[in-house]
C-alpha cells in the first residue's frame, strides 16, 4: 500500500482526555511521526463516563446518550486539532470510549458513532476495532502489539513494552516472536484512591505514593488474585479489581502499596513470556510516576527506562497505534494475532465508515 496519512484517537478509561496523533504509514512501517495533542473533555462528559464505568452494564441505558457525547466531543476535538495544523489526513480512525470489557462473555463496549463523525469531519473513518477480534474469539485486547512491533525495529531483543494506563499491559518481542496480555492494575486503583483522599486527581510524578510505606503483606494478598496465575493471552476490565486491598491504610501508605502492587504484578508476568528481555520501554501515563518506575527497577532483572529515551512518545503512543491499526485495516494486514489476543486466526479489525452523500 502506499503510504497515507491517517489522524488516530482513543481515550482510556481514567477519561482523562481525547488523544489525538498524525502519522504517516504504509501499514508495516512507521514512516513519519507528526503532531499529537491531548485534548480534554468536556467536564461534564468525563463525569459521565466515570459514572458510567464505576455502573457497569447494570446501566446501559445510559450508553445511547454518552456515546452522543463522545462522538460530539471527539468531533470538536479533530476539527479543532486539524484546523490548527492546516492540514487534511486521510483517514481517522475512532476508537471510542470503552465503558464496558468483558471478555469471557465476549462483550467489549466502546461508545460513540463513527458514522456521525465521518459525516461531520467529512472524512473516512475506521471504527469498531475491537469487535473483529472478539467475533473471532479473541479478547479484543491488547491491540497495540502490532504498533509496538513496528516500533522495536533496530532495538536490542527480546524486550517489552510495557503501557501503564488505567490496566497495564505488555507486548513482548523477541524476533519473530510477538506476544502480549493486559497484567493487572495500572493507574486506575492509584487514581481512584487519591481522588478519594481528596489529594488530587491523580499520584502526580508518584508525589503521594513515594511519601508513603508499602505494606508487603497486602501486595502479597493482592497477588493471589486467580488473574495473574492465568495464562495468556488475556485482558482485564478498569473495574476488575477494587481497593479492598489497602482499606484501613492511611492515604499515603495506601498510595504506595498501590504503586508497589503494580509494581509486583509486572515482575512476576515476566514468568509468563518466552525468555527474559534485556529490557522493559514504559508507555502511558504511568512512565511519569517515579515511585511506580523506581518500584519496577527494584523489582526487574533488566533495564527499565522510559519510552522517551528511545524517541517514543509515550502519551502519543496509544493515538499513534489506532491510527496505524487503521492503515492496516486498509491494506488488508492483520491488526491482532492468536499470540496478542487469543484469537483463532490473524483478524483483520475495524469497519470504515464513509462520509454520507
Amino acid at each position: 500500500m502506499d503510504p497515507i496519512t491517517v489522524l488516530g484517537t482513543i481515550s482510556g478509561t481514567s477519561a482523562d482526555g481525547i488523544d489525538m496523533a498524525l502519522i504517516t504509514t504504509d501499514g508495516e512501517r512507521l514512516l513519519s511521526a507528526g503532531p499529537a495533542e491531548t485534548e480534554a473533555y468536556a467536564p461534564e462528559t468525563r463525569a459521565a463516563i466515570l459514572a458510567t464505568i464505576a455502573a457497569g452494564p447494570s446501566r446501559r441505558d445510559l450508553w445511547p446518550g454518552l456515546a452522543e457525547a463522545v462522538t460530539r466531543d471527539h468531533a470538536v476535538a479533530i476539527a479543532t486539532f486539524l484546523a490548527r495544523l492546516e492540514r487534511k489526513p486521510d483517514l481517522v480512525v475512532f476508537h471510542g470510549q470503552t465503558v464496558w470489557h468483558d471478555p469471557a462473555a465476549g462483550e467489549t463496549v466502546q461508545l460513540g458513532n463513527p458514522q456521525k463523525l465521518a459525516d461531520v469531519l467529512g472524512l473516512p473513518v475506521v471504527g469498531d476495532v475491537r469487535q473483529a477480534d472478539m467475533e473471532a474469539g479473541g479478547q479484543g485486547a491488547p491491540l497495540v502489539p502490532v504498533y509496538h512491533r513496528a516500533l522495536a525495529a533496530g532495538l536490542k531483543q527480546p524486550l517489552c513494552f510495557l503501557n501503564i494506563g488505567g490496566v497495564s499491559n505488555l507486548t513482548y518481542i523477541g524476533g519473530e516472536h510477538l506476544m502480549a496480555f493486559d497484567i493487572g492494575p495500572g493507574n486506575a486503583l492509584l487514581d481512584d484512591w487519591i481522588r478519594l483522599s481528596g489529594l488530587g486527581d491523580f499520584d502526580r510524578d508518584g508525589r503521594w505514593s513515594g511519601a508513603g510505606h508499602v505494606e508487603a503483606s497486602r501486595v502479597e494478598i493482592a497477588l493471589r488474585h486467580p488473574y495473574f496465575a492465568q495464562p495468556a493471552p488475556k485482558s482485564l476490565d478498569r473495574n476488575a479489581f477494587s481497593l479492598k486491598w489497602v482499606e484501613g491504610l492511611s492515604w499515603l501508605d495506601g498510595a504506595a502499596t498501590l504503586a508497589a502492587i503494580t509494581a509486583e504484578a509486572v515482575a512476576r508476568s515476566a514468568a509468563l513470556l518466552p525468555r527474559t528481555p534485556k529490557s522493559w520501554i514504559v508507555c502511558g501515563g504511568g512512565r511519569r510516576n517515579l515511585t511506580i518506575m523506581a518500584e519496577l527497577a527494584q523489582r526487574l532483572d533488566a533495564e527499565v527506562v522510559s519510552s522517551d529515551v528511545h524517541g517514543i512518545d509515550g502519551d502519543a503512543l496509544e493515538a499513534q497505534a489506532m491510527a496505524f491499526l487503521g492503515a492496516r485495516f486498509m491494506a488488508g494486514l492483520p491488526t491482532s494475532y492468536p499470540h496478542t489476543t487469543g484469537a483463532r486466526e490473524p483478524v483483520i479489525g475495524g469497519r470504515l465508515y464513509r462520509p454520507s452523500a
